[in-house]
């Protein structure tokens, strides 16, 4: 009996196997809302490794984070490397694009709470009287992608992290003082 129950369970945990593999690794979650601030106010914490911990959702999730920079902040191949707690993992950021106050493309390898790559964007366009940010996040997780859309709803998981940088976004640059630092600083 206990073999049957066995067997029983191997073929159902096989057939999961099956079926997590018939999916997609491909992911691609976008999010984007209006900020009562020219493109020229936000674009710097967007752009500037050093000034994103004012509003990333991931940096407010571990205050104690370790942060290495390298290469001028600010510019193409300018560099971040962060040791976070389990909430916000650890891994590196490479900025790969920057057009001035419109798109800044960010390389994100993780390396705990596991290996992953993927891109990040940040594109600002003139709205009304502020500025639509939208924020993409996109790339190729393999199996382990497949497996954890699956077992959790991952696009929930990320737009709602994308609406709370959204909100500490909006709270440093549409504050009546609020006033980037030049380059540099």
């Amino acid at each position: 009996m206990v073999k049957k129950i066995l067997i029983g369970f191997l073929v159902v945990f096989v057939l999961f196997l099956g079926y997590v593999a018939t999916r997609s690794g491909t992911f691609r979650y976008e999010n984007s809302t209006v900020i009562n601030a020219s493109a020229d106010k936000i674009f710097p914490y967007l752009s500037n490794f050093k000034m994103g911990g004012q509003w990333s959702p991931y940096e407010q999730v571990d205050p104690d984070m370790k942060k290495t920079f390298s290469g001028e902040d600010g510019k193409v191949g300018s560099i971040m490397d962060f040791e976070g707690n389990s909430d916000a993992g650890s891994g590196r950021l490479e900025m790969k694009d920057i057009k001035p106050n419109e798109f800044v493309a960010i390389k994100l390898t993780m390396t705990k709470p596991m290996n992953a790559e993927q891109m990040v964007e940040y594109k600002l366009t003139p709205e009304g009287d502020g500025t639509r940010f939208t924020w993409t996040m996109y790339g190729d997780g393999g199996f382990m992608t497949k497996l954890m859309t699956v077992l959790i709803d991952c696009e929930a998981m990320f737009k709602g992290q994308m609406e709370k940088g959204f909100e500490n976004l909006k709270k440093v640059v549409e504050a009546p003082t609020a006033t980037p630092p030049g380059p540099g600083q």
